[in-house]
């Protein structure tokens, strides 16, 4: 039961194998990973018993290796000499690549060939490196049922033609399969080195820092110095593995030039660790054969555990890319009809979707933030309203500018009483300051709207169709840019209409009377009523009580002008000059100048707050008009109008590369969920 958990693993691997490295499963396997030259593939070859792997200086292997052995019983008689080491092939041992279905490879020396061929086939022959597995398997009755996955050697320097960020490339490739939890990490490091600077476990405890799925095995433990061993080590007291470390002796180079046969190599090894001082007493624990079989041990309990996460995921991944299949549609054929109906289809969700967009009622409302029609009531009630009521309406206006056109419009006769001309002319300058707001605010309302459309233009059916897309957003953004013109004339036309006609008997107006006794009261407050004046608090004064000379004796400021001259404070002269030709207000403001300023500001403020909520109220009313009813009503007809033309719909409805791409690796991916998923469940 233990084997089959296994094989079952095995063939999950081969189901996935057409999906390269987007395995969306976490397989459990037994990653290798080390330096360059750490021995790694002298492990395998031991572990398997044959002679097999491609051998030479730099990177060898440049591929990742998935090798799955799988023990089968002999069906034939071999005579027990080293078949292997004359190159003879024995019936009861072979190899088969996934990439080859059906040929087995009895000569192990063809595997090895097959392996470099089908590397260079990927990666050329520069020395470069490829994430796309190599598939074998390999049939014996003297391997134990293992899955091994062998990766590049880690290095640092690029040699001959290597590309030049090598390590970069070797280091994300071996992340990739360590980083998954389910991958037991078989991190090889020379025992003739300091294994604080061993490669592969830096990199290990780095994606498992506690040591929990991380095996050692230290390599060429019979070339370390006279007198050292690695007991530290295998005791924890060096750097500690929760699994452990596992010493092994290789073939030497020598012994791999003269062919010595694997078999013999083991039988060497037994011998040194049961020899030798240090490791007799743990000869049991050290060696390949050990490492087989805990390899074996730890792989089997490890499936056990993860079998039930391992279906669960396999059922949501197939759940998942049958929806995007869904999505992603058949391919639309020649005919016209598809294509019309297609297209017809296409245009009504998309108009249906747009509505429902502005009317808040979209099946895929957000909750963390605002979309749609609500960003438009935003730019309305927020951005807008409080735009225009930040709007001061005494802002830019001067008592100089209040006083000047005071006495220009009183013309040549001076007034008695406040003049209506010069309230209306500063009244009308200040409400030609709401368009500018007002024409913003038709401005962010298309902006949202084009937000919306392209929201909906990134939905996978136009990712499918670029050209239709292109079509879609040229089609659409022109409607709404032609609809820009009347709204923002209508806008204007607004402002326009508050500036020619100014209605002073609007109920919310303050007039004329009430306007002066509000400024009276600010400028004059009553005082307590002293003897011989009136109820009201100020004196009487008679019209007779001054002469003529008193008159004449009084300052220039109490004239009519009063202090409108900037020279007002100058001396009298008899002669009398000619007027400057500019004439400004710069002097100080008489009290009836300063009486007159003040009621023109009470009223500028009284009615330019009437046309603020006049305005807050009608300008979103004529966007919503002239603007969002437009393209929520016309868009479809407009679409239709510009896009359904059977001629170009061909055209049009062409796919993009990758809708047919990620079409193509969908069904890649649920033909290999489907073959995973029955799999699975016989178990």
């Amino acid at each position: 039961m233990d084997e089959q958990l296994i094989k079952t693993v095995n063939k999950l691997q081969d189901a996935f194998s057409t999906v390269g490295v987007h395995n969306p499963v976490d397989l459990p396997q037994i990653v290798v990973i080390g330096s360059q030259s750490s021995g790694k593939s002298s492990v395998l070859e031991n572990v398997v018993g044959r002679d097999f792997l491609p051998r030479g200086t730099g990177i060898v292997t440049r591929r990742p290796l998935i090798l799955q052995l799988i023990n089968r019983a002999a069906t034939a008689p071999v005579k027990e000499d080293d078949s292997e080491k004359k190159g003879e092939e024995n019936p009861n041992e072979w190899g088969e690549f996934l990439h080859i279905p059906g040929k087995k490879f009895f000569n192990f020396d063809e595997i090895r060939d097959e392996i470099v061929n089908d590397t260079e086939k990927k990666t050329g022959k520069n020395l470069g490196i490829s994430p796309v597995p190599i598939n074998l398997r390999i049939f014996s009755p003297n391997v134990l049922t293992l899955t091994l996955v062998d990766l590049p050697g880690l290095t640092k320097v690029p040699v001959g033609d290597q590309p030049k960020d090598i390590e970069r490339q070797i280091r994300e490739m071996i992340l990739t399969y360590i980083n998954k939890p389910n991958a037991i990490i078989l991190a090889v490091t020379a025992a003739n080195t300091d294994l604080a600077n061993s490669d592969g476990l830096k990199l290990a405890r780095e994606v498992d820092p506690e040591g929990t799925r991380t095996i050692g095995v230290l390599t060429k433990v019979d070339l370390m110095d006279k007198g050292t061993d690695v007991i530290d080590i295998l005791a924890g007291r060096v750097i500690p593995l929760r699994l452990g470390y596992v010493p092994v002796v290789n073939r030497g180079q020598k012994d791999i030039e003269t062919k010595r046969s694997i078999r013999s190599a083991l039988d060497n090894e037994r011998e040194f660790f049961e020899s030798h001082s240090s490791y007799q007493n743990k000869a049991q624990y050290c060696g390949t054969a050990f490492l087989a079989r805990k390899l074996n041990v730890l792989l089997m309990h490890h499936i056990k555990i993860t079998l039930p996460e391992i279906k669960a995921k396999i059922s949501a991944a197939l759940a998942k890319n049958l929806s995007e299949l869904e999505q992603l549609g058949d391919p639309i054929s020649d005919g016209a009809g598809q294509a019309a109906n297609a297209t017809l289809g296409i245009i009504t969700e998309f108009c249906a979707n747009f509505r429902s967009a502005l009317e808040g009622q979209s099946t895929d409302l957000s909750t963390f933030e605002l979309s749609g029609g609500a960003r438009i009531s935003f730019v309305f009630h927020e951005i807008f309203t409080n735009g225009i009521k930040a709007i001061d309406p005494l802002e830019f206006v001067k008592d100089t500018e209040i006083r000047t056109a005071l006495y220009n419009s009183s013309g040549s006769s001076p007034s008695l009483f406040v003049a209506t001309n010069a309230f209306e002319t500063i009244v009308r300058k200040q409400i030609k300051r709401l368009e500018d707001p007002s024409l913003k605010c038709v401005a962010m309302t298309y902006d949202e709207l084009v937000r919306i459309v392209n929201q909906l233009l990134n939905k996978p059916s136009f990712k499918r169709f670029p050209q239709l897309r292109d079509q879609f957003n040229t089609v659409v953004i022109t409607y709404l840019k032609n609809a820009m013109i009347p709204t923002n004339k209508l806008v204007q036309d607004m402002v326009a209409m508050e500036q020619c006609y100014i209605n002073t008997a609007h109920p919310d107006f303050i007039n004329g009377q009430r306007a002066i006794a509000v400024v009276n009261d600010r400028l004059h407050p009553p005082k307590p009523n002293q003897p011989g004046q009136p109820p009201n608090g100020r004196p009487s004064i008679s019209l007779n009580e001054r002469s003529l000379d008193d008159e004449m004796n009084l300052p220039k400021d109490n004239g009519f002008f009063g202090s409108f001259w900037q020279g007002g404070k100058k001396k009298r002269h008899a002669t009398m000059e000619p007027p400057p030709p500019v004439l400004k207000a710069s002097g100080t403001l008489s009290e009836r100048e300063q009486h007159e300023n003040e009621v023109i500001k009470l009223l500028i403020q009284s009615y330019f707050n009437i046309v603020k909520r006049t305005t807050i109220d009608m300008v979103p009313k004529s966007i919503m008009l002239k603007l969002v009813i437009h393209a929520r009503e016309g868009l479809q007809r407009e679409l239709l109008k510009e896009l359904y033309n059977p001629e170009a719909l061909n055209d049009l409805l062409k796919e993009s590369e990758a809708t047919v791409a990620r079409r193509t690796e969908c069904r890649k991916m649920i033909e290999a969920l489907k073959k995973a998923d029955s799999i699975v469940s016989s178990v």
